[in-house]
């Protein structure tokens, strides 16, 4: 059965007056419900000052972590979490307040993990000492990138760098990317906002993790290495890393049993 142990640490930075940031998950309490349901980690990065990112960022996450409780038992994971952003987006459009939060959500069941995300909220995989990143980041900038409008470099120190190109309560509907990834023993899978990513490498995560690091330690120091080198922005990190796994397959949207 695929089993799995996690840390979370969130942070007000150096120079914000409040967090603006919201982390929250939800596990499974019996060995039926690991293979029904699953595991889901969420974190939001709320936008909008005066308070109202924070509402926006809790809103979303409180909304993911509701829907996937009462999410119908073996449901596929890239439709219930694609699903479950949208009507956290709504709840955010609906609330009002020219309020906008980031999102990335991670659910985890057998031997996959599914990544959902809107914004430039990240997901890494540490495998085996190296860092990949497992989602990209909807920004302006990233965006002309990709229309090779922007180099690299030029991008690096772009004005509008920080600029989102979609977030979660801009408008009724949202662009949700998903991604899915099998996982292995030993995996972490690193759930961040920017206020880490901007500051903290890739490869200062994968030494952070190294083999049988203590998570809730982890999550500590990378946070206080983001301060150390920037600390403007709120900082938050959740760290799963999956100790077994069960390999399964799908036959006609049903799941079985590999041997």
């Amino acid at each position: 059965m695929l089993d799995v142990e996690f840390a979370q640490f969130s942070d007000i930075g150096r120079v914000r007056q409040h967090n603006e940031d919201f982390l929250g998950f939800t596990v499974p309490a019996t060995p039926a419900e690991a293979r029904s349901h699953g595991w889901l980690f969420a974190l939001a990065d709320g936008v909008g000052g005066h308070e109202a990112g924070e509402v926006a960022s809790r809103t979303a996450v409180e909304s993911m972590i509701e829907g996937f409780r009462k999410g119908l038992a073996g449901e596929l994971l890239p439709g219930l979490l694609r699903l479950l952003v949208q009507n956290a987006n709504e709840r955010v459009y609906s609330a009002g307040r020219s309020m906008s939060t980031t999102i990335v959500a991670c659910a985890l069941r057998f031997d996959r993990a599914v990544v959902a995300h809107v914004g430039d909220s990240r997901c890494y995989l540490i495998r085996g000492g190296e860092a990949a990143q497992l989602t990209r980041d909807h920004t302006i900038v990233n965006e002309q990138i990709r229309l090779g409008v922007l180099s690299t470099g030029e991008a690096a120190s772009a004005a509008t760098r920080h600029l989102l190109s979609r977030s979660l309560g801009s408008d009724l509907f949202v662009n949700v990317e998903i991604g899915e990834q099998p996982v292995r023993p030993g995996d972490v899978l690193v759930l961040c906002s920017d206020g880490l990513h901007a500051s903290v490498e890739p490869a200062d995560m994968a030494t952070a993790l190294r083999e049988r690091a203590n998570l809730e330690t982890a999550a500590r120091e990378l946070t206080a290495l983001a301060n150390e080198r920037d600390g403007r922005d709120n900082i938050s990190v959740q760290l799963i890393r999956v100790r077994a796994i069960e390999r399964m397959g799908i036959y006609r949207g049903r799941p079985y049993k590999l041997r």
